[in-house]
């Protein structure tokens, strides 16, 4: 890292913003090289958002030297940029438990800290919200005169709520700056027609104050009658489209400032104390760089944005680890390419996910048929809607928990109107460290809903590619959901025909073809029987396997189907089995299980031998996906102990 040190190391001295605001500019500039040390230090112990970070660092300072936030309000937009914020306001100590069960969230999160509003993770809502602090504030306290300020990148301003968020501003907010941060990125490169006009005002050459100075020659000269009036009116205009490159932003009722350098220090204090005067909303365009200060996630931003853990020697990446294991994203990712080879009218849309959900060789291998709305996802599936509707097969290619922003137009566009589209629900289930705002869990209660729509879950990496198969030969709506995990086929006995004592029929291997509303019965028991709803599958088998050495002998079915439930199987299982357990990686509220409580209470069938395991009814806090997933019970140790506790109760009745 370059940068001089001035009189010792001071980011441990640090407690609060209150801390930044006696410190000069040289030392600003040092403490800012410190917390990018930090930063790399960080990503060495583990993965975690970088690049990003790297890029605020000094807006970050600026805005808290500027600004007192213990009273005056901050939205980060997003909240992946978080970093620097945390470790100016008073979590130094604890940083190097980021992302860590029981450590540090990677986004905003107000059990652990004042300065952090809101938990944000999904990109977009930032000024909508904020506008609404701003409106409460003046509404409740109008004497504190509070400034209420958000900080956007210029990946997640396309998106639609920006837009009507900025509508309503003029009319909304007096105390209300709007930072875009422009640095030409989301994950990947930005895309559409505001990309194309950011970049227009980032080669802007006309210095902001001579635009202002312009502008207010203009206003003094006195109008002398009707040709004179409508000549400087004229002049006005002209100066306006000539001077202002944000006329799109001025004309939405916002004052435009920019583009400015958000690493020179000084010029960002200078224009951040400018917007603090003004009335009315303001939008202060910084540019900055994603990476900034470690030349590597500079050069390569995309890698960076979250990369695994590396070594450095300097300005340079020694060692990158590596895993060679393929997800279920790889094996979805291959799977696309695979079905795009073969069927001309398939085409994939995603929403500014090119690189997460593995696509990079679709997009290129496919350029004509590959489409990345940018973060629109209620555009990406209307779009999607629209190339169904005209006979294509659309893929849309979404993160789970990003998806359901796009419900009314699931139902509206596609479900209604019986189209077929198929939706990849990448990240289902627990997230990892992201944490609660990532974690895909809702998706079974909100697409189960909708008449039309056929839902399955893998088991495992067999099922995926042929669900994807079938779905594209489906003349309605689709989604398959998969988690972000290692993928693997799961043991499957060479066994046929139909058990006496539970009427089940077991699958032959190596894993029976994919029919529509139809299990695949992995194994025959006697004792109980465990119904897996995705990838836990291997967890059950693994359970199954344990219990069969202490003389259980459990049954275990791969349920792949959603919806339409598989009734036959499953309430043979209920009805002929001594207990059922039920296992799935979702919300138990509207998730698989409710699906067959449903299906058994129609049916007049006794429910009291079916336990259920699944995500209850709270929050999940971040932390490596296999400590979640045994805290939760949902191991294959936990599913063991639920079944003992199962057997030992019918045996305690009977």
């Amino acid at each position: 890292m370059a940068g001089k040190r001035i009189n010792g190391p001071l980011l441990p001295s640090i407690h609060g913003p209150e801390d930044l605001r006696p410190l000069s500019l040289p030392q600003l500039e040092q403490l800012a090289v410190e917390m990018r040390e930090v930063l790399c230090n960080l990503v060495a112990c583990r993965s975690a958002h970088f690049a990003s970070n790297l890029g605020v660092v000094e807006l970050c300072l600026a805005l808290h030297q500027t600004f007192d936030f213990s009273r005056d309000r901050l939205l980060w937009d997003t909240g992946h940029q978080i970093y620097p914020h945390k470790l100016v306001t008073g979590r130094y100590e604890q940083f190097h438990t980021m992302r860590t069960q029981g450590g540090l969230m990677g986004y905003p999160n107000p059990a652990e800290s004042p300065y952090d509003l809101l938990m944000t993770g999904h990109a977009g809502s930032s000024l909508s919200t904020a506008l609404g602090l701003a409106s409460g504030d003046a509404f409740l306290r109008p004497e504190e005169n509070r400034q209420t300020v958000a900080v956007i990148g210029d990946g997640a301003f396309p998106s639609g709520i920006v837009f009507e968020a900025m509508n309503n501003a003029r009319r909304q907010s007096k105390r209300f700056l709007v930072v875009l941060n422009d640095n030409r990125m989301s994950i990947c490169p930005r895309v559409g027609s505001m990309a194309d006009y950011l970049d227009r005002l980032r080669l802007n050459p006309v210095y902001t104050g001579l635009k202002d100075e312009v502008l207010k020659m203009l206003n003094r000269v006195p109008l002398l009658g009707d040709p004179t009036e409508r000549l400087l009116v004229q002049l006005k205009e002209a100066a306006k489209a000539g001077l202002s490159g944000g006329m799109l932003f001025e004309e939405m009722g916002f004052r435009y400032v920019g583009p400015i350098d958000g690493h020179n220090m000084a010029l960002l204090r200078k224009y951040l104390k400018m917007a603090q005067r003004i009335d009315g909303p303001v939008l202060l365009h910084v540019v900055t760089e994603k990476g900034h200060g470690f030349q590597p996630a500079a050069d390569d931003p995309t890698l960076f944005h979250a990369p695994p853990q590396f070594e450095r020697r300097q300005e340079k990446i020694v060692a990158m680890k590596k895993s060679s294991t393929r997800t279920f994203t790889h094996i979805a990712s291959e799977a696309i390419h695979e079905q795009m080879q073969t069927r001309e009218q398939v085409t994939v849309l995603t929403a500014a996910m090119c690189q997460g959900n593995k696509l990079e060789h679709v997009r290129d291998e496919f350029s004509t048929r590959f489409f990345d709305t940018g973060i629109c996802e209620s555009h990406a599936v209307a779009f999607a809607a629209g190339q169904a509707k005209v006979g294509m097969r659309p893929i849309v290619d979404i993160y789970s928990t990003f998806l359901q922003r796009a419900f009314d137009q699931i139902f509206q566009e596609v479900a209604l109107q019986n189209l077929p589209v198929t939706f990849m629900l990448d990240r289902s289930g627990l997230a990892g460290p992201d944490g609660p705002t990532h974690h895909g869990v809702f998706d079974l209660g909100y697409l189960r809903l909708l008449p039309n729509m056929t839902i399955m879950v893998p088991g495992d990496a067999r099922d995926l590619p042929a669900m994807l198969e079938f779905a594209l030969a489906h003349p309605g709506p689709c989604a398959i959901r998969y988690p972000k995990a290692n993928a693997a086929c799961v043991k499957r006995e060479q066994s046929t025909g139909t058990d006496s004592k539970t009427g089940l029929e077991a699958s032959s291997s190596p894993g029976s073809p994919i029919q529509r509303g139809q299990c695949e019965v992995i194994r025959q028991g006697t004792d109980g029987c465990l119904i897996a709803c995705g990838t836990l599958l291997s967890a059950c088998i693994a359970a199954a396997d344990s219990l069969h050495e202490e003389g259980l002998e459990l049954g275990v079915i791969n349920a792949r189907f959603v919806k339409p439930l598989d009734t036959e199987t499953i309430l043979t299982a209920i009805l002929n089995y001594p207990f059922v357990v039920t296992v799935e990686e979702a919300a138990l509220a509207g998730g698989f299980v409710s699906a067959v409580l449903e299906a058994a209470v129609a049916t007049n069938l006794d429910t009291r031998g079916i336990r259920r395991l699944g995500i209850p009814d709270s929050y999940i806090e971040h932390g490596q996906r296999d400590e979640l997933l045994a805290d939760l019970g949902l191991d294959a140790h936990g599913i063991g102990a639920a079944c003992r506790e199962m057997a030992k109760k019918l045996r305690v009745e009977s």
